[in-house]
């Protein structure tokens, strides 16, 4: 029994304590008014009574009712029922008020006032509607008048008595002639609901309060929000309702005063009720999920995460709310449906929700009583659950929702209360336990679903309603609206002394009555079926094959009975088979078998079989353990042990250590349980078999809560003593086994060797991620030994350091709370802690000895080093170090989804050469040990280097690991075996890092070949740069040239370096040495040495005199001796080949040539990045080029790079400007002044040289003196079509930055566009040219792209003036792009002939974050889940596509505004990063020459050797540019020209391997090409030029063109077999995005050569490949190709190569000397070309290859547009009348050839057809005639047969070698009707007779003479 209600109060407004804004209430009585023992008197009562605050009203509101919600210290809660009436206040209460308006707030402006006042209701109970009940009788009894006492009302509601449970009806009345039934719950431990669940539901929808549900569970914050404070109330009693049988733990208010809201702001979980007046206050709360009941929305912030339900739960569940929640959903698509629905009531709907609820968490939690760890079961149970156990076996580890539910406080406080065996059940015990089948959900089972919900909601609905039929409940209400009559007095105060005295009598009796016992049926809690049997029905278990086990138990049967042999073939499908679960617990399981049969002492190699097979088992298993492997594992690693010497024993727990499970607390804690729990059982079933067992059950059946139920209800009647035992008994337990488990901790904590302090190893990473070990003081030990005891204080103890220390501290923090959860006295815990030192201390000696004897073990036999293949001049650095090649992020090595073997782990060598870093070695996987894996990177190309961490799984010995990357996209993860020792790893970094950084560039691999150089013999001077004197200069000058020099004025203080003046004769000597303008040379002569030098004509180069230079009066040609193929030479080749410089004999200056080659940089000193030789204006004297390169950076001034053939439009190049450079002339005009200054003159020279520039071209110059455009005409300025206009000003827009389809055709400074008010701008989608995502435009920006866009053209005026208006449509003559930044605020002065095009590109360290990204994602160091960092979103997020597309969109508008006929001066940063990138691609675009082998070895020398890209800054050659780090702008170019090469793939002479070829030896530094910064730099080493002296090796080779050459002349790999250049053709190829493709050179590799690039090691590897066949297998031409093993590309090569290569060998064996491959194919060609004329019919006609121009009917070459998904079938005639042209204004996508990749061939066999032609041919017996297309080949001396002449596959072959005779024949049956008898005709072989029939008698003779033709000769 308990009281009704504890206490009763009346609070009233005080109006005394008038606040600023709201007033208090204050309790006016209370009763009882001394505190009750058993339940204190709650404060703070009388806000809650008012939660919105207490206030005065104007107008009498009705009386409410709510129940408010306090929660004790002890957890208890309190219903505070709250009865809110208004009274007027008094008069003088009112006017005294408004004398105290002015200090307070204001009142309002009524006569009349009414304040609140309360009745309240305190109680423990749950019974709102008898309270509601209660004072709404005791206010009816005031207003109404009623004669009876209130204060007999309130004392006998204060004495009123109540059972809490069981299910009984008891009637009270209050003494008001009231009958009221109080029915109390048959079970209480099942929560009152009422309608509170299914009215939440109405409120906020299904998904709505699931998300509550969820959030609720997974202890986020909530908060709901209503006008309505008793649908606050209600909400928050459903929401826990609906949690049961989980009990919120945390702050629960559901009804929050105003005055407390302060409390949202708390840290902690929470559900509260707060009244919808204060929304604004809620609005900052930023991880509160907020429920407005009135608004039906549940608002969620962006930073909670709530996991939901697991699928399929959710979507279950939220099926059988909406079938009870909305029928009318099932049958709303029902052509038919019922008349009427049965629908349940609120009250039962509210049950039906709740038992969905209900059978959800039986559905969650089904099995949970298996996973229960019974600790001890007297005096009181202690139960813990075992989580990691119970979601492995359900398979729920991934789930986060149900991994949070079950780390939650609530699961925790079901775990206590459910827990124990012997209790009282209820409702959900029963589901979880008998009615596992009915909570199956099956598809199509709703009637059972409906049936199921129905059952127990009915029971839920039974337990709340034991006596559905209510009889006799009266109680008197008020009359309507009594509430509005006036009051004569207010509510009175009650006598205190009459209610004391009630109360007093009622205590008085319960004193004199005997104490109420709660009587509970406790009984056993049944268990339920096992988890298994759960899971398996579910169908989620894991099925592992039967033959997977098979194999896994005939391992451990082969490695007990020494049967290696067979284990070792068994392990590789072993190690596979145990990353499953059932495989991991058979090997467990069989373990355990030989453990039982005393067969755990092995010999060495049954051990290290053993060992690793665990170490495979333990390595996939989490830290939590959840498959129990790890818990199964652990007493076998005691167990099995070898011997090492007499006495010592080593045991496989010190082999098994680097795993992450023995680290963690959780799961030491679960195996301490779980043992524990096993001896607790093994106590109580050896007690009860010593007393006579009458029940006759098998004990070893019963579990351990079964035997504690039968011992908690025994333990009443046991005596004292016996109960003492048994806690002894049981602290024993607990006790020895903390004891055996701090030893087992140390046996798997401390390491083998614990000299090294191996577990503070891990510490050393610097940061770094890689290199955090799997040791456990560096991950949860540390973090657990820092929460100790010993570190709170802040300071640490000095033995902190030490290995001992460390796991003391971890086994005494493990070992004081498991032994405080189980309940052992403090005494034992003190001894423990006084043992544990002494049992690590005991056990570090044990393994001094177990390390020291296993050190003299026979070390394991491991494979043989492979030495590498090494290149002439390559030596060895550091001898092999033996590593294991570990697996990185591509998945192809490994076998994994791509197929193929497991090529990687790897065992070998890591060598390192003075060239390279290399690996050999072979798989670990037995199955491919035969196979080489060879990867490589040359030393110069070594990124980043860094220590890692090695996965302990690869090998007990592998110690520790290093990552190499390398710009080729190679990456070497490599972990040092055992034997290698960390000083000899260590001496490997610092030898590796010396090679990749030496000091000078003289130090690096192609210095030190074997050669010395000779200006390295000579004794440095202590003056580096010493003065030349005037009188020495004809010394140095002197030599074999004939040089005439004219000392004009050469000061002494010029100082130039020795070296370079020395080559000075070179550098000028080697200019011009033809007249001639320049044409490729033939192939026998192309990159010859001696090609140009034997044409012996002088040049002259002739310029003004100027002090500050030397002067160049005749320069005669150099002796051949002197001659070279020189970077300085790429130049003046160049230069005459597009008609370029001065080419005179005579001293005169050729006046009508435009430019000229001036000398004026041929010592280095106006640019030494320049090189000697430039190309300007004729008209601009050399000290004018001085005063001009000021205003450049880097003294780079503009410079004539290439001319257009066609238009005569020129490219320039430049650094960027300086502020006073060209930037200035537009900024601010030149103004008279009082005296030219120097700035003036400078910006007149700049004028004066760009209006050279813009005179040199042949439209401009003949307006003789014209300032201006507007005054040309139109035909001089566009001579192509309109067409071309809004495609370029399109594309000048996008580069500039602006936007293409303007609304409006307005700019974003409101400037109108012609253009665009036209609508022309739509052509052409050229992507966005925004280089970090800012869109700025400026107004000159805006008007060159109007102008360019314009269709009208140009008129004269009348004046010849310019025009009024800026934006008159016209063409430059010049457009000068520049950086955005550096032109930013330019005004375009509309005079001028030229104009800026500023543009915004990315610089070098965006290229360089870029690249690193590119790498990541082409090489990731270690395979990654995470899809954010999948291949693809890896690769878009490196951004190297998009710079791709916005180099190829400038170079394609300088392409365009060239060929349109305008010069163009690139100068962009400081000249040769993206300024040489831009040019190169422009020319390679727009000259077909460029697009040939020497012509790209010419671009390259010319564009970035000699004008000065900085190979060794970009590519941090030495170790002064470390810090720079590797920028890979030339492998950018190479990049682009490879998307270009890919789009017009018969365009290049060279092939793909070409680019990859140079790209790979750009980085490798083996030759001596792209090393140093400029000409400059090459001359002072010396490296430009060689010395007469220097006799090189035949074997080496110091260029890398030299090196192609020589490969080239031997092999056609660099050839672009379909090579049909068309003469002239601008290239204009796709620069978006989606059109780009990742180059293959950064994903491709071949594991069983290495990189293919170092061409002499390839050709030894194939030659090494026939010595290992075996020749006793049988022959096949078929290959098995692995990925990433094998090179694909030269394992099926194209038919020509393979021709040509047949051919050699057939030559071969003629001839010692066979024709090179080029030869050959030249012959093949000219003998095509001459078959092609002299034959008759067009349908003879043969394709060679794609470069031979013929007659192609029958031929069809289909191009696959990129993206555009077109089918083009091209005619490709020979000729030049039937050549192809380009299409006409060169509009994008219209070219009929060359625009894509060709790709098929389809063409019909029509090799060696001597003679061919349609027979009809009788078949054989009893077959028809049919028609045949028959052809002679003369050749192969056969006369094959096709179906029909196109047909290429023969279908029948007739050796002329067998023909016996061919004569004429006769018709026999069947043959062709209307034929001449004559046209028949008879071959006969050995074999049979052929009968023949031909069209006509004349055909038939001519086959007969063809035939007899061959018979004869052969």
């Amino acid at each position: 029994m308990a009281r009704l209600a504890d206490y009763f109060l009346l609070v009233g407004y005080d109006l005394n304590k008038r606040g600023s804004s709201i007033g208090q209430g204050k309790i006016l009585q209370r009763f009882p008014e001394k505190d009750w023992e058993d339940n204190p008197f709650p404060q703070g009562i009388e806000l809650f009574c008012q939660p919105s605050g207490w206030q005065l009203c104007t107008e009498k509101n009705p009386p409410n009712f709510f129940i408010a919600v306090l929660t004790d210290i002890n957890s208890e809660r309190h219903y505070c029922s709250c009865f809110t009436f208004w009274e007027e206040c008094a008069q003088n209460l009112i006017d005294q008020r408004h004398g105290e308006a002015e200090e307070d707030a204001p009142l309002p402006s009524a006569t009349q006032l009414y304040a609140p006042k309360t009745l309240v209701l305190v109680s423990r109970l749950d019974h709102p509607e008898v309270f509601r009940d209660s004072l709404g009788l005791i206010y009816t009894i005031h207003t109404d008048g009623l004669s009876v006492s209130l204060e007999n009302v309130v004392g006998n509601l204060l004495t009123c008595t109540v059972p809490v449970t069981g299910g009984s009806q008891r009637t009270i009345s209050l003494g008001a002639g009231d009958r009221q039934v109080i029915q109390t719950p048959i079970c209480d431990s099942l929560p009152i609901s009422n309608c509170s669940v299914a009215q939440l539901f109405r409120q906020l929808g299904i998904t709505n309060v699931l998300c509550l549900f969820c959030a609720a569970l997974t202890e986020h914050k909530i908060l709901f929000l209503s006008r309505s404070y008793q649908r606050l109330t209600e909400a928050c009693r459903a929401l826990l309702a609906i949690l049961f049988p989980l009990r919120y733990s945390f702050t629960y208010v559901p009804i929050l005063p105003a005055q407390l809201l302060e409390v949202l702001s708390t840290p902690t979980p929470f559900i509260i009720g707060v009244n919808a007046l204060f929304r604004s206050e809620t609005q900052d709360l930023l991880d509160v999920i907020i429920a407005d009941l009135d608004g039906g929305t549940v608002t969620i912030p962006e930073c909670v995460q709530i996991p939901l339900l697991p699928e399929p739960l959710i979507h279950h569940t939220q099926d059988a709310l909406s079938l009870f929640l909305d029928p009318a959903l099932q049958i709303a698509d029902l052509a038919f449906p019922p008349s009427s629905i049965t629908t349940s009531t609120l009250r039962m709907q509210d049950m039906e929700v709740r038992a969905v609820f209900l059978r959800l968490f039986a559905q969650i939690l089904q099995g949970y009583r298996c996973c229960l760890q019974l600790i001890r079961v007297h005096p009181e149970p202690v139960i813990r659950f075992h989580k990691a156990s119970f979601l492995g076996q359900r398979g729920l580890v991934e789930d986060d929702f149900l991994t949070k539910v079950l780390e939650g406080m609530a699961f925790a406080g079901f775990v206590t209360e459910r827990g124990p065996p012997y209790r009282s059940l209820d409702l959900f015990d029963e589901l979880v336990a008998y009615d596992v089948q009915k909570l199956q959900y099956e598809e199509g089972s709703q009637r059972n679903l409906m049936k199921h919900v129905q059952e127990l909601a009915e029971k839920l609905y039974r337990n709340e309603n034991p006596y559905p039929a209510v009889s006799m409940h009266k109680v008197q209400r008020p009359t309507e609206g009594s509430y509005l009559r006036p009051q004569n007095k207010s509510f009175p105060l009650f006598d205190e002394s009459s209610i004391q005295w009630i109360l007093d009598q009622a205590a008085a009796k319960m004193q004199n009555a005997p104490p109420a016992v709660r009587s509970e049926k406790k009984c056993m809690v049944p268990p339920g079926p096992p988890i298994a049997a759960i899971v398996e029905r579910n169908g989620s278990a894991l099925a592992n094959s039967n033959r997977r086990l098979e194999v896994v138990r005939n391992c451990i049967s082969y490695i007990f009975e020494n049967k290696m042999l067979e284990a070792k073939k068994l392990q590789p499908a072993v190690l596979r088979a145990l990353k499953g679960r059932a495989a991991r617990q058979c090997l467990t399981q069989e373990l355990h078998l030989h453990v039982q049969q005393n067969r755990a002492v092995l010999d060495h190699q049954q051990f290290d079989f053993v060992v690793r097979l665990m170490n495979c088992c333990l390595q996939d298993c989490t830290s939590l353990d959840e498959h129990s492997i790890a818990a199964a594992l652990l007493p076998l690693v005691t167990a099995f042990c070898r011997k090492l010497s007499p006495g010592i024993t080593q045991f496989a727990y010190s082999c098994v250590q680097e795993h992450l499970v023995w680290t963690n607390m959780q799961f030491w804690e679960a195996m301490f349980y779980g043992d524990v729990q096993n001896h607790i059982r093994a106590l109580y079933v050896s007690s009860e078999e010593a007393e006579p067992n009458l029940d006759e059950i098998d004990e070893e059946e019963r579990s351990a809560l079964e035997l504690a139920s039968e011992q908690c209800r025994l333990w009443p009647t046991l005596q004292r003593e016996k109960q003492l035992e048994l806690i002894q008994k049981e602290e024993s337990t607990v006790f020895s086994q903390a004891i055996h488990y701090a030893n087992r901790m140390s046996y798997l904590l401390l390491p083998l060797d614990t000299s090294k302090n191996r577990l503070l190893r891990g510490g050393a990473g610097l940061g770094d991620t890689e290199s955090v070990t799997n040791s456990f003081i560096t991950n949860s030990m540390a973090g657990s030994v820092a929460e100790s005891a010993d570190t709170e204080s802040g300071f640490e103890d000095s033995e902190g350091s030490d290995v001992a220390h460390c796991v003391v501290r971890f086994i005494t923090r493990f070992v004081d709370k498991v032994c405080t959860e189980s309940g052992v006295t403090s005494d034992h815990l003190k001894g423990l802690h006084t043992m544990i030192p002494d049992i690590v201390q005991m056990h570090i000696e044990t393994l001094d000895a177990v390390h020291r004897e296993s050190k003299r073990l026979p070390p394991i036999q491991k494979p043989k080093l492979l030495r590498p293949t090494l290149l002439v001049g390559e030596e060895l650095v550091m001898e092999g170090l033996r590593v294991y090649l570990l697996p990185d992020g591509r998945e192809e090595a490994t076998g994994g989804s791509l197929g193929g073997p497991p090529l990687l782990p790897a065992e070998g060598a890591l060598f390192l050469t003075s060239y390279r870093c290399i690996f050999k070695g072979t798989p670990v996987d037995p199955l491919v040990a035969e196979q080489t894996v060879v990867r490589s990177f040359p030393v110069a190309s070594l990124t980043k280097e860094k220590k890692i961490s090695v996965p302990a799984h690869l090998d007990q010995y592998v110690q520790e690991g290093l990552q190499l990357r390398s710009c080729t996209f190679q990456l070497l993860r490599v972990a040092f075996d055992e034997e290698v020792p960390s000083e000899v790893s260590e001496g490997f970094r610092k030898q590796l890092h010396k090679l990749r950084y030496p000091q000078d560039v003289l130090g690096t691999f192609p210095f030190s070949v074997g050669l010395s150089l000779q200006h390295t013999a000579q004794p440095r001077t202590k003056d580096k740069n010493p003065s030349i004197n005037p009188l020495h200069v004809s010394d140095v000058f002197q030599g074999p040239l004939a040089l005439g020099l004219s000392l004009d004025s050469f000061h002494s203080e010029t100082t130039i370096s020795k070296n370079l003046v020395k080559n000075a004769k070179k550098t000028i000597g080697r200019q011009y040495v033809t007249r001639r303008k320049y044409s490729p040379p033939s192939w026998d002569l192309r990159g010859s040495q001696n090609s140009l030098e034997t044409q012996g004509d002088d040049i002259s180069v002739s310029e003004d005199l100027d002090r500050s230079t030397l002067t160049i009066s005749t320069l005669k040609a150099p002796d051949k001796q002197a001659g070279g193929n020189m970077a300085e030479r790429a130049c003046c080749r160049d230069y005459q080949r597009m008609g370029l410089g001065t080419l005179s004999n005579s001293l005169t200056r050729a006046k009508n040539e435009p430019f000229r080659i001036s000398t004026v940089n041929r010592m280095y000193a106006v640019c030494n990045s320049y090189p000697g030789l430039l190309i300007v204006p004729q008209t601009i004297q050399d000290n004018t080029l001085q005063k001009i390169s000021r205003c450049y950076r880097q003294n780079r001034f503009p410079v004539v790079c290439w001319r257009s053939p066609r238009t005569k439009a020129v490219l320039l190049r430049s650094g960027g400007l300086h502020g006073k450079g060209v930037v200035g002339l537009f900024k601010s005009p030149n103004t008279a002044g009082t005296g030219p200054s120097q700035t003036d003159s400078t910006s007149l020279e700049q004028e004066k040289y760009l209006q050279a520039v813009v005179n040199s071209m042949p439209r401009y110059a003949e307006m003789s003196g014209r300032n201006t455009l507007s005054a040309f005409p139109s035909a001089h300025l566009y001579d192509s079509p309109d067409k071309r206009q809004p495609k370029l000003g399109s594309l000048m827009k996008q580069v500039m930055g602006g936007k293409e389809d303007v609304r409006g055709g307005q700019s974003s400074r409101g400037i109108k566009h012609p253009a665009m008010r036209r609508g022309h701008v739509e052509q052409g989608k050229w992507g966005s040219m925004r280089g970090t995502g800012r869109l700025s435009s400026y107004a000159m920006n805006a008007d060159v792209g109007s102008r360019l866009a314009a269709r009208e053209l140009l008129t004269p005026h009348q004046n010849g003036g310019p025009s009024d208006s800026a934006l008159t449509p016209r063409r430059a003559a010049l457009y000068i792009i520049g950086d955005k930044s550096q032109l930013k605020g330019v005004k375009q002065d509309p005079l001028q002939q030229w104009e800026l095009v500023p543009i915004e590109l990315f610089d070098v360290r965006q290229v360089k974050a870029s690249f690193k990204k590119l790498m990541k994602a082409c090489v990731p160091s270690a395979p990654s889940t995470d899809p954010s960092l999948s291949y693809l979103r890896t690769l878009e997020d490196s951004e190297w596509l998009l710079q791709l597309h916005k180099l190829l969109q400038v170079s394609a508008l300088v392409v365009e505004l060239l060929d349109s006929g305008s010069s163009v001066l690139v100068g962009l940063e400081d000249g040769w990063d993206l300024t040489t990138q831009v040019v190169s691609l422009v020319q390679l675009l727009s000259d077909p020459y460029y697009r040939t082998i020497e012509g790209f070895r010419l671009l390259i020398e010319k564009e970035w050797l000699s004008f000065g890209h900085r190979f060794s800054h970009r590519g941090a050659h030495t170790a002064a540019s470390q810090s720079n780090g590797f920028t890979p702008i030339f492998l950018q170019f190479l990049d682009c020209v490879h998307q270009i090469h890919l789009q017009f793939p018969s365009e290049f002479e060279f092939s793909q391997y070409y680019l990859k070829f140079v790209a790979y030896h750009y980085v490798s530094n083996r030759f001596r090409t792209f090393l140093l910064d400029s000409d400059y730099e090459r001359i002072e080493k010396g490296v430009l030029y060689e010395e007469k002296g220097d006799r090189r090796s035949p074997q080496i080779c110091r260029s890398v063109w030299e090196y192609m050459e020589r490969i080239h002349k031997k092999n056609p790999m660099f050839y672009n077999y379909i090579f049909c250049p068309e003469d002239g053709e601008v290239l204009r190829p796709y620069s978006s995005v989606w059109g780009l493709r990742v180059w293959d050179y950064y994903t491709h590799e071949a594991l069983s050569e290495g990189p293919s690039y170092d061409w002499e090691l390839v050709q030894a590897h194939r030659h090494e490949e026939p010595e290992k066949n075996d020749s006793s297998a049988p022959q096949t031409k078929r290959k098995i190709v692995w990925p990433s093993y094998h090179a694909s590309q030269r394992l099926q090569p194209d038919a020509i190569t393979c021709l040509l290569d047949e051919l050699q060998n057939l030559e071969m064996d003629l001839r010692p000397v066979p024709e090179r491959w080029k030869e050959t194919w030249d012959k093949v060609k000219a003998a095509h070309r001459t078959e092609v004329r002299h034959e008759s019919r067009k349908s003879s006609a043969l394709l060679m290859s794609s470069s031979v121009s013929s007659q192609r009917q029958s031929l069809g070459i289909y191009l696959q547009e990129s993206g555009v998904g077109s089918t083009l079938n091209l005619s490709l005639e020979s000729g030049p009348s039937t050549t192809s042209t380009p299409s006409g204004g060169g509009k994008l996508g219209a070219r009929n050839s060359t625009s894509t990749l060709y790709n098929q061939f389809n063409t019909a066999e029509r090799e060696n057809r001597s003679y061919e032609g349609i027979l009809c041919k009788k078949g054989a017996f009893m077959k028809p005639w049919k028609p045949r297309w028959f052809v002679l080949d003369k050749t192969k001396h056969q006369l094959r047969y096709y179906e029909s002449r196109t047909d290429t596959e023969c279908k029948g072959v007739i050796d002329l070698a067998e023909v016996e005779t061919i004569s004429a024949g006769t018709p026999t049956m069947g043959a062709p009707k209307n034929v001449d008898e004559r046209a028949f005709f008879d071959l006969k072989t050995t074999r049979r007779v052929y009968n023949f029939c031909a069209q006509d008698p004349s055909q038939a003779q001519q086959w007969i003479d063809r035939i007899q033709s061959c018979l004869s000769d052969a």
